[in-house]
């Protein structure tokens, strides 16, 4: 009897697979979206593994990957850490000279003047990442920002020309334009770069500009890639690129790890810190706080206001400031001042947002900060201008306050109101709801396997 049962269970199993085989093969010969994700490989290619925010949103993007089946790793110029899923190039020296080199190159074609050294990128030097056997396993290529020294553009086309799928995350402009990330009130990017403003007299007809502008053109000539934009800003400042013509261009944020920067008692946070224990926290954060993209001029001003408008509150308000150079602002703020340095610790990270009733960042140029999204996650509202991602992020008076470009006094008016007039209870829970439903690792995770299933389609089957 027992034989009898097992012959019959092997019965029904080969029938099974025999319907399973028969639907793969007259369904547009295609693997189910939940198969071809537990084989898929995904390479994220990054210059840093940690610094900066687009490492910071590559790193996340790669967790999220792996938490819902996909096999990622990470390539870097810069390895910081022990972890398997991140590789370095090799030849670290190597890369150093390369990355000496381009700036070298940079600095002649700016005359040898420093100003905009770091707001400029060619791309002529990089390294060929396409004998790598990170490469050579993973099913789809997934660029993020791979400046100074880590791809070139002749690297980027060997990329394409190796016949994988390739996806480009855009943490700013540089990808749709020739050599600047910020183009800020240039749209020579619509047409075609030349006379830019970076480049020493305004630039020319032929500057340096036009000739990468058409060493990136020959780079795409009859060749695709899939743009993600990581605020629906900067997608349509994509998409109005001569440049990126006839390229897909999508939108999708960056995730942010729920369980890592989530709610917590804002008095242990703050005695974590250092912060007082009593009163209400600004916080202002940047990699360079005197980075002057970052608005602090305007933070300075718009405190000056607050404390000349409500001077019984002097004492009650505290300025925290995270970030490299932070100490270089501490003169120049009416209020009593916390300069907090530049954090590497998560941990840390995560308890002094906690520990603030406000962040504010008043940046002139953003794409989708990390900043407000993980003061958010802790649910603690922001404060921002109306320019790039930042109203994507802040419902205006619902979970921050979106101030008018550039005007200090409505910046000190949104500060004024997320401190003393928004209902605090309402603004923390809005903040919570708008990462669960827009940012979460799931949600954005789910977003990726879509554009990689289509991919995957196009390319291989």
């Amino acid at each position: 009897m027992g034989t009898q049962r097992y012959e019959l269970f092997v019965d029904y199993v080969d029938v099974l697979l025999f319907f399973i085989l028969f639907i793969l093969l007259f369904s547009s010969f295609s693997l189910p979206l939940h198969i071809f994700i537990l084989t898929m490989r995904v390479l994220i290619v990054n210059t840093s593994e940690r610094t900066g925010g687009a490492a910071v949103a590559a790193g996340r993007l790669m967790e999220a990957l792996n938490n819902h089946g996909v096999k990622a790793k990470m390539l870097v110029r810069d390895k910081q850490s022990d972890h398997l899923t991140v590789a370095a190039l090799p030849n670290q020296n190597c890369m150093q000279l390369r990355f000496l080199w381009e700036r070298f190159f940079i600095w002649m074609r700016l005359h040898f003047n420093r100003e905009h050294l770091f707001e400029v990128d060619s791309a002529n030097c990089g390294a060929d990442i396409t004998t790598m056997h990170e490469f050579q396993e993973a099913d789809v290529i997934h660029l993020h920002w791979v400046n100074q020294g880590m791809l070139s553009l002749r690297g980027i086309r060997k990329i394409l020309d190796s016949g994988k799928p390739v996806v480009w995350t855009m943490h700013d402009i540089w990808p749709a334009t020739a050599i600047c990330h910020l183009t800020l009130d240039c749209r020579q990017f619509e047409t075609q770069c030349a006379h830019c403003r970076l480049l020493p007299g305004g630039g020319s007809d032929k500057d340096y500009a036009s000739q990468v502008w058409r060493r990136k053109q020959k780079m795409l000539e009859n060749r695709q890639i899939t743009f993600v934009a990581c605020s629906q800003w900067l997608a349509g400042e994509a998409q109005k690129s001569a440049l990126l013509a006839g390229q897909q261009v999508k939108s999708i944020p960056n995730p942010i790890d729920t369980h890592i920067y989530a709610p917590k008692n804002q008095q242990q946070a703050r005695e974590a810190v250092g912060l007082p224990l009593e009163g209400r926290v600004i916080l202002f954060a940047s990699q360079r706080v005197t980075n002057r993209n970052k608005g602090m001029d305007y933070l300075v001003e718009a405190c000056r206001l607050l404390a000349e408008q409500h001077p019984e509150q002097k004492d009650n308000i505290t300025v925290a400031i995270l970030g490299g150079h932070a100490e270089e602002i501490e003169g120049l703020l009416p209020f009593r001042t916390c300069p907090l340095g530049y954090v590497n610790d998560e941990q840390r990270i995560v308890n002094i947002y906690n520990a603030a009733d406000v962040f504010v960042l008043p940046s002139l140029s953003e794409n989708l900060p990390n900043t407000i999204m993980e003061a958010m996650a802790c649910g603690v509202p922001s404060v921002g201008f109306r320019v790039g991602g930042i109203p994507e992020e802040i419902d205006h008076q619902k979970n921050g306050y979106v101030a008018d470009y550039c005007n200090s006094e409505d910046l000190a008016r949104g500060i004024w109101w997320t401190l003393f007039e928004a209902d605090r209870e309402v603004v923390h829970h809005a903040c919570l709801h708008k990462v669960a439903h827009n940012y979460s690792q799931q949600s954005v995770a789910n977003r990726y396997l879509e554009v990689y299933e289509n991919l995957h389609r196009h390319y291989y089957l």
